[in-house]
C-alpha cells in the first residue's frame, strides 16, 4: 500500500523479555537511537485541525514527514494513516525553510527508539518520558504473525498516537509544558499508567 503506513502499538512493561525473544528468534537488531522531534502547524492551527502532522525528525538521518488520516485507522487495533516522508541532508536549514513558509514550530517531542526486522515487519521499542511501548509496523497479516508469535492479542492494542497519550497526561496531571521532552518529567512519581490504559483496547 503505496504512501500508507500500517501500524499497531502495545504499552510495555517487560521490554528486556520482548527484546531477547525477538533476538533468540533471530530478528535482526538494526540498533538504538535517540530521536529529536519538532512538530509544525499553520498560524490558525490547520494542519492539527484537519487531525494532519507535519513533523521534522532527528535521529541517524533527518526526515521530514507529512501524515494524514486514513478512514480504516482503529479498526481491530490498527493504527493507520497515509505518509509523505522524504530524507533531508540538514535539520537547521529544513527547520528554517519550514518557518519562512509561515510554519511555526508548536511542540518538540523526544524518545529513545530501538528497531527489529522480523517476519517482515518492522518492530521498534520506544522508551518515552512517560513510559516504554511498542510499534510493529507492515501489512495486517505479518503484524498480525508477530503479535501471535509475541504471545499479543488485540486486547491492549493502542490506537492512538504518542502525542494523543501525552495530551491527556497533561490533562489529567495539569502538566505544566507541552514539550515531550525527558527534562520535563525528570523526578516525576505520577500514575502515568493509568491515563495509558485507558488508550488500550478491551477486547
Amino acid at each position: 500500500m503505496k504512501n500508507i503506513e500500517v501500524e499497531v502499538k502495545y504499552r510495555l512493561t517487560d521490554t528486556d523479555a520482548i527484546r531477547q525473544r525477538l533476538l533468540l528468534a533471530g530478528a535482526e537488531d538494526l540498533g538504538r537511537s535517540f530521536e529529536t522531534n519538532v512538530r509544525y502547524d499553520n498560524a490558525d492551527g490547520a494542519i492539527t485541525q484537519e487531525r494532519c502532522l507535519l513533523r521534522l525528525r532527528k535521529d541517524k538521518k533527518i526526515r521530514l514527514t507529512h501524515k494524514s488520516p486514513h478512514p480504516d485507522s482503529g479498526i481491530e487495533g490498527f493504527k493507520i494513516h497515509r505518509e509523505l516522508e522524504v530524507e533531508v541532508s540538514d535539520f537547521e536549514t529544513m527547520d528554517r525553510i519550514l518557518r519562512a513558509l509561515g510554519f511555526e514550530a508548536v511542540q518538540t517531542y523526544e524518545k529513545w527508539r530501538e528497531t527489529f526486522l522480523f517476519k517482515g515487519c518492522e518492530i521498534c521499542l520506544d522508551t518515552l518520558p512517560f513510559g516504554d511501548f511498542m510499534e510493529i509496523e507492515g501489512e495486517r497479516a505479518p503484524i498480525e504473525d508477530v503479535c501471535l508469535f509475541l504471545g499479543l492479542s488485540r486486547c491492549g492494542r493502542i490506537a492512538s498516537n504518542y502525542l494523543a497519550l501525552f495530551e491527556a497526561l497533561r490533562q489529567a496531571f495539569d502538566l505544566p509544558f507541552s514539550d515531550l521532552t525527558f527534562a520535563h518529567f525528570d523526578g516525576r512519581k505520577d500514575d502515568f499508567g493509568r491515563v495509558v490504559a485507558t488508550f488500550e483496547a478491551v477486547e
